[in-house]
This record gives structure tokens, C-alpha cells and sequence, in this order.
């Protein structure tokens, strides 16, 4: 079992919705991320999505964006990511980490070598969003095969004759892309995404967690009560670039987390 599945079942015991935080490795600089990375769990973050800057984020909206640009000015790399889990663990042995991001670096670092040192870091799970279901041979079944889960994205336009496809190889959870578009660009509507997320639990067993246009503690709370989870980035990403002291961005996060956990 993968800390991503104790987590959910430590959840569901607890008849507890998930809340995952998204931030940015290395933003707005190694010392500061990396304080702020491990005060999440204290603030109530079930499952770290830590996002690999790169230069060309194609599913990510302005704020991600320019806090990936922020983080490679400062030097950041896949290397130093993966570094940073490895430091973290030295005081979490618990809390999940899904590493986020595209395929070009772990292409560029060669997929085995980038799978034994994900492991060694202590990641849990990929998301890598320019990898479709038919590249499962490329990075996904090696992933699983690590004992890494691959957690693939469904959004409003992965219609029933897709679904199974992107289900097929799927594990850890489900991550529902609530809205057309790119990170940070609307408001998710619990209105609209409930109806979705019963047809993809539907077809799957796995947890169903929302991410995209979950700005505040309400929102949080109306996602997950019609989810398993909710998923907030760009509104903590936000804080970050404001450059709030860390207590005060962790502040945040809890009020997030205290939100999806009311649901």
C-alpha cells in the first residue's frame, strides 16, 4: 500500500474528505519553499502536490507560471525538487507527495534513473499532464512497476467513450479538472462538478479529488462535499508570490484545509 492509499483509508475511517495543497518547488526560493513544504501537514494538508518548474507549462495559468519562472531564476531543477522531498521525509515519513509537471525533464533525466531517485526522494505519485493515456508504456506502467501511483486527469470534455481510457492505468486517485482551461482561471461550481464526479466514481473505485477554481475556505468546503477531496493551487501560490511570511501563507492553507474538511 502507497502512503497515497493509507492516506484515503486513514480518510475514509475517519469519514473525512482529502485536501491537497499545490505549491511551487523552489518559489520563491529553495530555503522558503522548503519551510513552507513542511509546515504544510501541520496546517492540515493531507497530500503535498509539488509542482517541477519548467519552462513551458502549458496547462498552467499566470500565477503557476510565473512562479515556475520564479523558481528557475533562482536555480531550481528536477534535481533540487527531488532533493527537497528527501528533506522533507527526514522529519514526514507520512504525508504523500505527488510530484507535478511535464515529461521533458524526467525524458531529459532518463525515465529509470528519474523513477530509482523519485523513489529514493520519497515521492508517492506523478502527475504529468502532457502524457496521454496512449504513452501509457512511456513513463506511466514503469511508474507503477517503481511502486510510484500515476494519477491521471479527467476534465469536462472526457466524455464516456474516453473515460475508460484514462482510467485504464490510473491509480492513487482520480484528479477532476473542475473547469475548462488552464489553472486559476474560474471559479469551480460544486453545481457543475457534482454530476461529473459521480459518473467518473461510476467507472472507478478510486478517490475523486477536484482541483482548479478553488479560491477559498467555502469553495473548498462545497467541492468536497460533492468529492473526496479538493485541490487548491493558484490561491496558495498567490500568497506566496506576495511574498506573506510563511506563518501567514500557512495560515491560509489552513483555513483551506479547515474548509474541505468541514464537507
Amino acid at each position: 500500500m502507497s502512503r497515497i492509499d493509507a492516506k484515503f483509508a486513514e480518510l475514509k475511517a475517519a469519514n473525512r474528505k482529502a485536501f491537497v495543497s499545490y505549491v511551487m518547488a523552489g518559489d520563491p526560493d529553495y530555503d522558503t519553499a522548503l519551510e513552507i513544504i513542511k509546515g504544510l501537514p501541520g496546517a492540515g494538508v493531507d497530500i503535498i502536490e509539488l509542482g517541477v518548474p519548467f519552462t513551458d507549462p502549458m496547462a498552467d495559468g499566470g500565477t503557476i507560471q510565473l512562479a515556475g519562472q520564479r523558481a528557475l531564476e533562482v536555480g531550481m531543477t528536477l534535481q533540487k525538487t527531488l532533493d527537497m522531498a528527501a528533506e522533507f521525509r527526514k522529519t514526514d515519513d507520512t504525508t504523500p507527495i505527488v510530484l507535478m509537471g511535464y515529461y521533458n525533464p524526467i525524458y531529459n533525466r532518463g525515465v529509470d534513473a528519474f523513477l530509482d531517485d523519485a523513489k529514493a526522494a520519497g515521492i508517492d505519485g506523478l502527475i504529468v499532464v502532457d502524457l496521454p493515456p496512449e504513452e501509457d508504456e512511456e513513463l506511466c506502467i514503469p511508474a507503477q512497476k517503481a511502486g510510484l501511483n500515476f494519477i491521471r486527469l479527467a476534465t469536462p470534455t472526457t466524455d464516456n467513450k474516453r473515460l475508460p481510457k484514462v482510467l485504464q492505468n490510473t491509480s492513487g486517485f482520480v484528479y477532476y479538472v473542475s473547469i475548462n482551461g488552464i489553472t486559476g482561471s474560474a471559479e469551480a461550481e460544486a453545481g457543475d462538478v457534482g454530476p461529473e464526479v459521480a459518473r467518473i466514481k461510476a467507472s472507478t473505485d478510486l478517490p475523486v479529488i477536484v482541483g482548479f477554481g478553488i479560491k477559498t475556505p467555502e469553495r473548498a468546503e462545497a467541492i468536497a462535499s460533492i468529492a473526496d477531496g479538493a485541490v487548491v493551487g493558484s490561491a496558495i501560490v498567490s500568497e506566496i508570490a506576495q511574498q506573506k511570511p510563511v506563518s501567514e501563507v500557512l495560515d491560509f492553507v489552513k483555513s483551506l484545509a479547515d474548509g474541505a474538511h468541514r464537507a
